[in-house]
């Protein structure tokens, strides 16, 4: 019996995506579950397993297809008989040099003649050598929103800094025992999540959002994370992160990192989302404006933390410092608002006791 393999179920947000290799051909046998092809979507890559075991006897789709919802891309014949493709039977592919010619199509006007792409081996070993590759989806999604966000919002950035000396102690007191009791280490995102979070319960605005000529109170704060992975830039949802412990937010950012550098997060990781946090310092960053995540009305910048002199009590002291970035929309947020919100988030910070309650 000949079973058809179709597209999964997208959400709203995402309309098609454009399939990768197949890693399975013509003729192959295949397992029930197994994975034939994967899906790039704008937000995450999805695989497309096999619905039943059988051989793969059809491509309905090749390579750098531009795909739908429900729209059947192979065909399989279940059962273990495995029958080698005659001729008739191979997908038409297109020749080595014009692999990369669909692709670009789905993503951008192909030029008049195509040109040759360079392998980076290639072109390293030519001076003054380009090459030319079309862009992720994810990436001219990313490219979009960030356009958009400019033009859509009025963006105003307000800047702190905080001292993390107490945040630093605190985590030396504790990590050791943190780890062995959780399974995960005692990081800095933990102590920034949980302090966003007080601060959006005093100033809730923060967390709202504007859906035409209303204004959207949050009853949760769902806490974004911007998370760099080799596809691109990819923030997945903390929901519900006031309800969360410092080990549960620590663990749940490790398992986003590790997946989004495997394109294993799913759509609905990626979905919603009421304020985001990013953290340029990992990349040495000293001090950014960040951009908002539509529909969020603010953001917040962390950076890297630099040993600097301050005034403590009327001496000059050496404390670790880092720079704090408030992005937020001007239309819904006023700057006192803006102002306090980030004070409350460095005052908890440098009091950090409270955001660290039980190890």
């Amino acid at each position: 019996m000949k079973l058809e393999v179709r597209v999964p179920t997208l959400s709203d947000s995402v309309a098609s995506g454009t399939l990768l290799p197949w890693r399975k051909q013509v003729g192959e046998a295949v397992a029930r579950d197994e994975t034939l092809v994967d899906l790039e979507t704008d937000k995450v890559i999805l695989e497309i397993p096999a619905p039943a075991s059988g051989t793969l006897v059809e491509l309905r789709q090749p390579e750098g297809a531009m795909v739908k919802a429900d729209e059947v891309v192979a065909v399989i014949e279940t059962g273990e008989a495995i029958v080698a493709p005659g001729p008739a039977e191979k997908p038409v592919q297109p020749a080595a040099p014009a692999a990369a010619v669909p692709t670009v199509a789905a993503v951008s006007p192909a030029p008049a003649m195509p040109l040759p792409v360079a392998t980076p081996t290639a072109a390293s070993a030519t001076p003054g050598a380009s090459r030319r590759e079309p862009m992720s989806r994810l990436r001219s999604r990313v490219a979009e929103r960030l356009v958009a966000a400019q033009h859509s919002a009025a963006m105003l950035t307000t800047f702190n800094e905080v001292n993390m000396q107490p945040v630093n102690e605190l985590r030396q007191r504790f990590k050791a025992e943190f780890e062995v009791k959780h399974g995960v280490k005692l990081g800095y995102m933990s102590f920034f999540v949980r302090a966003v979070c007080q601060a959006l319960q005093q100033f809730p605005i923060v967390n709202a959002a504007i859906d035409g000529t209303d204004i959207v109170w949050q009853g949760d704060a769902d806490i974004g994370i911007a998370i760099s992975s080799p596809r691109g830039l990819v923030v997945p949802i903390l929901r519900r992160a006031q309800t969360l412990s410092s080990a549960e937010i620590e663990a749940a950012i490790a398992d986003f990192a590790r997946r989004a550098r495997e394109a294993k997060l799913t759509l609905e990781e990626l979905s919603g989302g009421t304020f985001s946090i990013t953290n340029g310092g990992v990349f040495g960053s000293l001090l950014s404006t960040p951009i908002l995540n539509p529909p969020q009305s603010a953001i917040l910048g962390m950076h890297t933390i630099q040993e600097r002199p301050v005034a403590e009590n009327g001496q000059v002291v050496i404390r670790p410092m880092m720079y704090l970035a408030l992005t937020y929309d001007h239309r819904l947020i006023d700057g006192r608002d803006a102002v306090q919100f980030l004070v409350a988030v460095k005052a908890a910070l440098e009091a950090p006791d409270a955001l660290l309650p039980a190890v």
